[in-house]
């Protein structure tokens, strides 16, 4: 093993907490492991030994040597440090990102702090990847789908691509792409309520109800009331 990450593992096992390890793995549905150390220790942790001085394929080998760890918290230091390099980031780049998310992405923590970072990085500042996402939600993985809008949450100003995802997902079987796409539309919301209400209306017939109540969760009470109705 990689001494960086021997000394890495011993931080965290000098963290551990039993009662967070419990609680923490109720929040998921799918199979997860987790040493138990709580989200801003590992941070803390990913800062202390993130190297400026290695290279950025050098550092994103070592990344994957951290995936392949069998614990959660070892991917929460991985997408921690890539975020870090993100003004280096080149459009080549998504390729091998984009390998992370079939090969390493197995829960919904992963997926979300990947995608609501690295890969809204690529939306922002490289909007011609932009169609490659958007065919994610097509793909017969449902963490590439759930990826394809959890990655458009931060967005402010990519309203018709968010609209055109959730079409895409809007009757997905899966409550964690209903949830993903309903929380890409709850943030839409919040800049754009008018607009995102709309499509609620338009389309909520043929939306789960989990993806509706995450949709309008910010909305009016009134305007709840509206979309609630059958």
């Amino acid at each position: 093993m990689n001494r960086l990450i021997v000394e890495i593992t011993k931080d965290l096992k000098e963290n551990l907490d039993p009662r967070y390890k419990k609680g923490v793995e109720q929040y998921f549905k799918e199979e997860v492991r987790f040493l138990g150390v709580r989200t801003p220790i590992v941070r803390s942790i990913a800062q202390k030994y993130f190297d400026k001085s290695l290279k950025k394929q050098q550092l994103l080998d070592l990344c994957e040597e951290l995936f392949n760890q069998p614990y959660n918290e070892f991917a929460t230091i991985a997408f921690a440090w890539t975020f870090k390099i993100r003004k280096s980031f080149e459009l080549s780049d998504f390729e091998r990102f984009e390998r992370w998310i079939d090969k390493y992405v197995n829960n919904w923590a992963k997926c979300d702090d990947f995608c609501c970072h690295t890969i809204y990085y690529f939306v922002e500042n490289f909007p011609e990847i932009i169609p490659r996402i958007k065919k994610w939600a097509y793909s017969k993985n449902m963490w590439f789908r759930r990826a394809s809008a959890v990655s458009f949450v931060p967005a402010k100003n990519n309203l018709s691509d968010i609209f055109e995802i959730a079409k895409i997902l809007l009757r997905d079987e899966d409550d964690l792409v209903q949830k993903g796409y309903g929380w890409m539309l709850k943030s839409a919301s919040v800049f754009n309520q008018e607009a995102v209400f709309s499509f609620v209306m338009k389309n909520k017939k043929d939306m789960p109800r989990t993806a509706l109540r995450y949709a309008i969760e910010h909305m009016p009470k009134d305007f709840k009331e509206k979309a609630m109705r059958t």
